[in-house]
């Protein structure tokens, strides 16, 4: 998302980045090839580059994800991907290299489409690895297909042209701890952990009432951005960012048929039942891989949005020696300071619509300490 300092829309995309957007987008041979030139024109500096302890916060959209990157990437040995990294994203030290002469330094943060209250300029950590996972598994994102990558997935071209990216990243940036947000890679997990053993991994979980009240306000907020200028859509399908919106897709996680439950009931109108199936989908997938595979339990992290919000030194401690990233208490007590009530609505669920989250979500919300309460005026940036 590139926000001037002299528009006031909420989510302006410049000419520019649509059209090197396009290109980018359209040829995915080319910048994969060059890419790769790229990673030989370094072979001497990343030669050296060890990537230890990876560090993934992932889940389903409006749980948190982002106010964990931020937190987390505060950390002096933590490399992210930023906003001003795309649209080449896989040519990470080039386009730098080509920004650090042209871009301007007069940059101010503003507040972020998704109006939550979060500040962001092009420095600003952002989820835009999902641009490479688009260009090497093309179906990832189709709702009729598995987006399941799992230990036994066999592609070893993806897998040296990210490993070379992410020490690229690492030698460019100065750090010893790659840090990604990606919401998709919750269907990953077990590849992720098969690439790197030593992975950590941070899953946010949200109460079912709340967050599906925050997916659908967000889902109307940015329809309205993307038919008011199309270009805000084709970023959002470029990024890889299909959570809401003109062009939301249901996450497969290996059944179709209830991806495709999902799908019908956002084109019926029935958006309520549409999230309410997407939440238990995708948090019954977290319990059932995790009580599975015990290298995975050992390496991830449930934190609760509301327990994030109640008790955030206490919460944000446990993040931080969960992965690995040593910290003083006066620095958890800075980033805790961050987390703050929303100053924007919820919207307002009727009867009959709390009756249908409780009985899609219930018997999955349980198995996460919720029960049938429901906390939906908790909340903090997500």
């Amino acid at each position: 998302m590139h926000i001037p300092k002299t528009t006031q829309s909420p989510f302006f995309v410049s000419t520019w980045v649509d059209l090197l957007g396009a290109w980018v987008n359209r040829s995915p041979g080319f910048w994969k090839w060059l890419g790769n030139v790229e990673t030989q024109t370094l072979a001497d500096h990343i030669a050296g580059i060890r990537i230890e302890q990876p560090i993934y916060i992932s889940g389903l959209a409006r749980s948190g994800s982002t106010i964990l990157l931020e937190i987390l990437a505060l950390h002096d040995t933590t490399v992210t991907h930023a906003y001003k990294d795309f649209p080449p994203v896989l040519t990470p030290y080039f386009w730098n290299w080509f920004l650090d002469r042209a871009q301007k330094r007069d940059t101010v943060a503003v507040e972020r489409a998704h109006g939550d209250g979060i500040a962001v300029t092009p420095d600003s950590p952002e989820a835009l690895e999902e641009v490479l996972w688009m260009v090497f598994f093309p179906h990832v994102h189709d709702p009729v297909h598995s987006n399941v990558l799992d230990a036994a997935t066999d592609a070893p071209a993806f897998a040296s042209f990210y490993r070379n990216h992410l020490r690229k990243l690492l030698w460019l940036r100065g750090g010893a701890r790659y840090l990604a947000k990606g919401n998709y890679n919750i269907t990953r997990l077990e590849y992720l952990l098969h690439l790197f053993p030593d992975a950590r991994f941070v899953i946010p979980v949200r109460e079912p009432v709340s967050h599906i009240a925050s997916l659908q306000r967000q889902h109307e907020r940015f329809c309205q951005i993307q038919r008011d200028d199309p270009r805000a859509l084709r970023y959002m399908q470029r990024v890889g960012h299909f959570e809401f919106g003109l062009d939301r897709r249901a996450i497969n996680t290996g059944d179709t048929s209830e991806a495709t439950a999902i799908m019908a009931a956002w084109q019926q109108g029935h958006d309520v039942e549409g999230l309410a199936r997407l939440w238990r989908n995708v948090h019954q997938y977290i319990v059932d891989h995790l009580e599975a595979s015990a290298a995975l339990r050992d390496a991830t992290l449930i934190v609760r949005f509301e327990d994030l919000c109640d008790a955030p030194e206490s919460t944000l401690r446990a993040v931080f020696d969960h992965c690995r990233l040593p910290v003083g208490d006066h620095f958890v007590a800075h980033a805790a300071a961050r987390l703050r009530k929303p100053s924007y609505y919820e919207v307002a669920f009727d009867a009959e619509a709390l009756e249908t989250i409780a009985a899609l979500t219930l018997p999955v919300a349980v198995r996460f300490g919720y029960g049938t309460a429901n906390p939906a005026a908790r909340g903090c940036p997500h």
